[in-house]
């Protein structure tokens, strides 16, 4: 056996409890060698070690670092300190900081040159199911603190292990300063050729358009169109479909429903809480490119608020996915599949799927080159109210489609003016923007037809539509909702000239999307320094009356 090189009593916490207790606190004896680090039991009235009780090889630790003090933690356990290896973090607690300090920078040193060491650390402990820092439940969680270097230690990585002299510097050379990292490579996207999973089932509304079958896999042959891209089938037969009802298969994900590609955590959050049900869960991308992420939303101990948890997909040295130890899968859907049934150390299994698929989004015109409806596809069912403009009414197109109708008064507005401005505004679409489908106008009064949204005008709905007073992370996700839209109207060269809470709408899902900018010009007209304030809407979805103005 080698000699040791440091031994001390130190009082260890033990790693395979469930749950802590003054019980999985106990003495042992810590004696450090060239190749391990061990403990013992010991006789404290003799003052020798007894049995072997465990040990870590030193080739497996992947980080030496302090760690803060358990909540209420007696005087002494107030100087912790973490090894982690591959079976988890060893927490061990020094009598004094200066204990402290001496075993973790001979440990430092000892180690530095292992191949496996972290570059992010979890500064508190895990402590119940839980990391006390970050809140993960995950205990093979990555850490959520990153260190400043390895360990403590910039040596190179190059350099072989057991070359423990260190390189003299080069007196005559300065040494060049640290390039900055490469910039992340933009997202490619779709282009021709690529292959593409329909996200929504499409019914062809003009001779030119192509079926989509939701799940199934089409070609893109051309995206002269942004929003119409020209596609071929399975089947080769070919047409136009909406380019925003597919998207590139990638990753296999995208033909399950439970898949949200592109969500980040605070659309996640939004959607599970507006559906509101324990257990409701997605996968969504993760912030670390090529990961994936659990977002659960749980009543814990009948709460009836709910919160969300968010659990990251983690992989083993075999390539298989886990949230979970010992429950390993070798694809995501088998992993998911598993969770539905059991909940393997989360707050709960996963019980009902939440889709950003629930409807399908609106199109850009009711089918490739439509601006121009047929009023006799129109059906009229309700009257929602009379704008400066016009009468406003909920209606059908083709008996199926919701969409919002406004009859224009004539002498209102220049009709000419307006076609032309509505052929601009047809290429417009966002997900925070109000939709126009077309308009009719080959009769008397101009009809235009856009999207139905359900919840009406943002400022009505603040006043009345809410059932209690918004929270104020409600209050945010508006405020974003609109500033995406008016930033993609910004990209475009649009300026909006009155933009206010009656000028924007809700949809059923709570999602705020800006209306109106049918007034809006280009840039390049030159009035934006004489921007007026457009009283009226030319939107057949905004409804207020002139005392709301």
């Amino acid at each position: 056996m080698s000699d040791s090189i440091m031994e001390e009593i130190f009082i260890k916490r033990s790693q395979q409890k469930k749950k802590t207790s003054p019980l999985n606190y106990k003495e042992r004896w810590f004696v450090l060698t060239q190749e391990k680090i061990a403990y013992y039991d010991f006789d404290p009235e003799k003052g020798k070690r007894k049995g072997l009780r465990g040990s870590v090889d030193l080739d497996k630790i992947k980080c030496v670092e302090t760690v803060q003090p358990e909540p209420n933690a007696p005087q002494e356990r107030m100087y912790a300190f973490q090894i982690i290896y591959d079976e988890g973090p060893l927490y061990i607690f020094a009598k004094s900081e200066d204990v402290r300090a001496q075993w973790i920078k001979k440990l430092k040193e000892m180690v530095r040159f292992n191949k496996d060491l972290l570059q992010k650390y979890h500064p508190c402990s895990w402590m119940d199911g839980v990391w006390l820092c970050c809140h993960q439940e995950v205990k093979q969680a990555m850490g959520c603190k990153v260190l400043d270097n390895k360990n403590g230690f910039t040596s190179k990585q190059s350099r072989r292990r057991g070359s423990r002299k260190p390189l003299p510097p080069t007196p005559t050379e300065e040494k060049p300063a640290r390039p900055l990292p490469p910039e992340p490579p933009e997202p490619s996207g779709p282009s021709v050729g690529m292959t593409v999973i329909a996200e929504y089932s499409y019914t062809p509304m003009t001779p030119q358009d192509l079926e989509l079958r939701k799940d199934e896999e089409y070609t893109i042959l051309e995206m002269s169109d942004p929003n119409w891209w020209r596609a071929k089938d399975k089947y080769g037969k070919e047409g136009y479909i909406p380019s925003n009802y597919v998207v590139e298969a990638q990753s296999g994900l995208e033909k399950f429903d439970w898949y949200c590609k592109n969500m980040n955590r605070s659309q996640a959050e939004k959607l599970l809480k507006t559906e509101n049900k324990d257990g409701g869960f997605l996968v969504r991308d993760s912030s670390k490119a090529g990961k994936y992420t659990v977002s659960l939303f749980s009543k814990v101990g009948g709460e009836t608020a709910g919160s969300c948890r968010h659990y990251n997909i983690c992989t083993t040295s075999q390539n298989q996915f886990y949230l979970a130890e010992k429950h390993n899968f070798s694809s995501i859907p088998e992993l998911i599949n598993y969770h539905q049934h059991n909940a393997a150390g989360m707050v709960s299994r996963l019980k009902y799927i939440v889709t950003n698929r629930a409807r399908p989004p609106s199109t850009a015109g009711l089918g490739y080159g439509v601006w121009e409806i047929d009023p006799r596809y129109l059906t009229f069912i309700k009257e929602l109210g009379t704008g400066q403009f016009g009468v406003v009414k909920y209606g059908k197109w083709q008996g199926q489609h919701d969409v919002a109708i406004k009859m224009i008064k004539e002498g209102s507005m220049s009709e000419d003016d307006f076609i032309e401005e509505a052929k601009i505004m047809m290429k417009l679409r966002h997900e925070n923007l109000v939709q126009l489908y077309g308009v009719c106008t080959k009769q008397r009064p101009i009809y235009i037809v856009t999207e139905f949204l359900s919840n009406g005008c943002l400022l009505t709905y603040l006043r009345e539509g809410l059932k209690q007073h918004p929270t104020v992370v409600q209050l945010l996700e508006m405020c974003k909702d609109v500033s995406e839209g008016m930033a993609y109207l910004e990209s475009k060269q649009y300026i909006h000239r009155d933009l206010a809470a009656r000028n924007c709408l809700v949809d059923g899902n709570g999602t705020v999307k800006v209306t109106d900018f049918g007034l809006s010009r280009g840039r390049g007209a030159g009035d934006y320094p004489n921007c007026h304030r457009a009283r009226g809407s030319l939107h057949p979805g905004l409804v207020t009356s002139q005392s709301q103005s």
